[in-house]
């Protein structure tokens, strides 16, 4: 499990990593708003459209070696990206990326599920392992590129290089071992799993909503761009500690009403971060990390029990969707503030855990069958 989280982290440090690398493509290559943007979709878009039908192909077949080829060739594409002046160079080594992190969650999510037998509080940990990766990019990219600009990019693929290599070696460890045990299958849930998918595309959106424009804003109320990187601190370290706490929470009350009471919570609190004056917003900006992130690990634990016999697809909605499709909602969140203002198109966000409430509350408990050797 110790690999697991850290090669999560390294694998997620990529996605973190592309919008710190953005602004050197433009500052280097003059790049306009549309370009860039065009990055970011590369990545995004990718991942998220082919991140499930891994988790599909992984169903029929497993390949656990995708994890470790997964993260290497996610940390290949950055490694690349800055190596030529060519746009479409960039743009299909940053999609490289994208794909390397498609290919490595679904299985990663399986091995996490076996090694941790189906533990709310292991699952936890391996989803925060993602979050810290995500979290833990643009600090990682951005010293990189500061002092050794775009040609120093494929110093950025060690860490994948030195992951993958790692969770290779442990897996065949393991494999000597001979293994962990899997959940025995059950009958698959669709009707469940597509509510579930609402609540997960919904806490994407809102999730992706704050970290693109929750600095600029926070540093219009409070003043200062250091007070807009404060917030983004709090809010990926709250929700950080909030991802363990789901676990714990669960094993006490149930996933089903950790969830529900955590978006419910979600709605002030995210209309609190619009609304609330001063350095108040803080509060709220702590309160929304914790009913964001709490039920993060939970998605992947209920999607794995409604779908037992996919437990690929499973993981590759619930935690690899997750991660991605909320960045293809973050223009239209900017183009409301254009139009209007940016603390309207922040308080638009409290319609999205709104929606994830409704939709959990038609979510049940599955019921969970035993382990059984491999």
């Amino acid at each position: 499990m110790t690999v697991l989280v850290a090669g999560h982290a390294v694998d997620d440090l990529y996605q973190g990593a592309v919008p710190a690398v953005v602004p050197f493509l433009v500052a280097e290559r003059s790049y306009s708003y549309l370009a860039a943007a065009g990055i970011t979709v590369a990545a995004t878009l990718l991942s998220s459209v082919v991140q499930p039908l891994f988790g599909v192909l992984t169903d029929r077949r497993p390949m656990p070696w995708l994890v470790p080829v997964g993260m290497i060739v996610a940390g290949a594409g950055i490694g690349l990206c800055g190596l030529s002046s060519s746009y479409l160079f960039t743009w299909l080594a940053v999609a490289l990326s994208g794909l390397g992190v498609a290919a490595y969650h679904p299985e990663a999510a399986r091995l996490a599920r076996r090694v941790s037998r189906g533990g709310h509080v292991g699952m936890g940990w391996f989803a925060l392992g993602g979050n810290v990766g995500f979290a833990l990019g643009p600090v990682f990219v951005t010293p990189v590129l500061a002092f050794g600009g775009l040609a120093a990019s494929p110093v950025l693929a060690v860490p994948a290089l030195v992951g993958g290599v790692l969770t290779w070696v442990a897996q065949r460890g393991a494999r000597g071992n001979g293994g962990q045990p899997e959940i025995r299958a059950g009958r698959d849930d669709w009707r469940q799993f597509g509510r579930l998918t609402v609540v997960v595309i919904a806490r994407s959106m809102v999730t992706f909503g704050l970290g693109t424009f929750l600095a600029i804003w926070v540093a219009q109320r409070v003043g200062g761009l250091i007070a807009g990187s404060v917030a983004l601190v709090v809010l990926f370290g709250v929700g950080a500690a909030g991802t363990l706490l789901g676990g714990v929470l669960a094993e006490r009350w149930g996933r089903i009403r950790v969830v529900r009471v955590s978006y419910a919570l979600g709605v002030p609190a995210v209309a609190g971060v619009a609304l609330a004056p001063g350095p108040a917003v803080y509060v709220f900006v702590a309160l929304t990390a914790v009913t964001l992130y709490v039920p993060f690990s939970l998605h992947t634990t209920l999607g794995q029990d409604y779908l037992p016999n996919r437990l690929g697809t499973a993981g590759g909605v619930t935690l690899g969707l997750a991660v991605s499709v909320g960045g293809l909602a973050a223009p239209a969140v900017g183009a409301l503030a254009s139009a209007a203002t940016l603390q309207w198109a922040l308080l638009s966000l409290v319609v999205l855990p709104l929606v994830a409430w409704v939709a959990a509350r038609g979510l049940a408990e599955p019921v969970r069958c035993g382990l059984e050797p491999r």
